[in-house]
């Protein structure tokens, strides 16, 4: 039970006032760089190389309107929104699919099947840069965003699979019998009773998929060779390569790339923390 502050022991006020200056001392690491970064964006060349650490003198978007002329960062980040988002629909639609037949429908060699597929998790991501890119070559969808969907689709498959199937498990078999009963099909059942139960999981397997999309930099890289499929985190390695004597407009590039994941993760962090427990429902 917990306590209030004049029931605790000396030592348990100690031990309390220890963990909360743990947890201030975790945030102020998380946050630092974060902050940092945005603060430079709104300095000069010269602020950030002589005191890296103070505040701008003046709060100016310098530095967003040379990132905007420099490279074609617009662009870049409107290819990461379409990629990513419709990567994440695919991705959480048709695990949806496969996770509730593997929560619900006994076949042959279904548990060998599901942990193949999730063992692919461990898969070292260099080990799959050359099948990847020559399957994608040959079917001719190298640097369109088509091709760069059907990769991150894929590359979310253990990690939505795992969610998505303990969430179907965790829902009760009565609602589905129910269903049947009142003459509902299989897919009916699917689409008008087990997915509206299933939004938290969805939720989950939806946000840390569209995260995984939205840093992704080495497909994207490989796959990709002009501007028009290019997505946001290579334009930081151009700003980076082409412009870093232009910390100001570099780190409001940076600043553009981060605060959309930020935003979502902030908005959603309850289905990414729920998600975390999501493998401790049984069959």
């Amino acid at each position: 039970m917990n306590r209030t502050w004049g029931q605790l022991t000396n030592r348990g006020r100690l031990l309390m006032i220890l963990k909360y200056i743990f947890l201030a001392l975790c945030v102020i690491v998380a946050l630092f760089p974060i902050v940092w970064v945005v603060m430079s964006s709104f300095k000069t060349n010269a602020e950030i190389l002589t005191d890296g650490i103070s505040l701008p003198t003046s709060f100016k978007f310098t530095g967003y309107e040379q990132a905007i002329a420099i490279s074609p960062i617009l662009k870049y980040f409107v290819n990461s929104v379409i990629i990513s988002s419709v990567a994440t629909v695919a991705n959480v639609l048709f695990l949806a699919m496969a996770a509730y037949v593997f929560a619900r429908c006994q076949f042959r060699g279904k548990n060998i099947l599901f942990w193949l597929l999730s063992l692919s998790m461990v898969v070292p991501m260099t080990a799959l840069l050359n099948p990847v890119y020559l399957v994608i070559n040959n079917l001719g969808l190298t640097d369109t965003k088509t091709g760069l969907i059907l990769v991150y689709t894929a590359l979310n498959l253990p990690m939505s699979l795992l969610i998505l199937r303990s969430t179907f498990l965790s829902i009760p078999r009565s609602l589905e019998e129910a269903a049947y009963v009142d003459g509902a099909g299989f897919v009916r059942t699917f689409f008008q009773i087990m997915l509206p139960c299933a939004k938290g999981g969805l939720a989950s397997a939806a946000v840390l998929a569209f995260l995984n999309n939205w840093n992704e930099f080495t497909f994207a890289l490989i796959l990709t060779s002009g501007q028009d499929a290019r997505t946001l985190p290579l334009s930081l390695s151009y700003f980076t390569s082409q412009f870093s004597f232009n910390y100001t407009a570099m780190f409001a590039a940076i600043t553009i790339a981060v605060i959309p994941s930020i935003v979502i993760f902030a908005l959603f962090q309850e289905q990414v923390v729920s998600s975390l427990t999501a493998g401790a429902v049984k069959e």
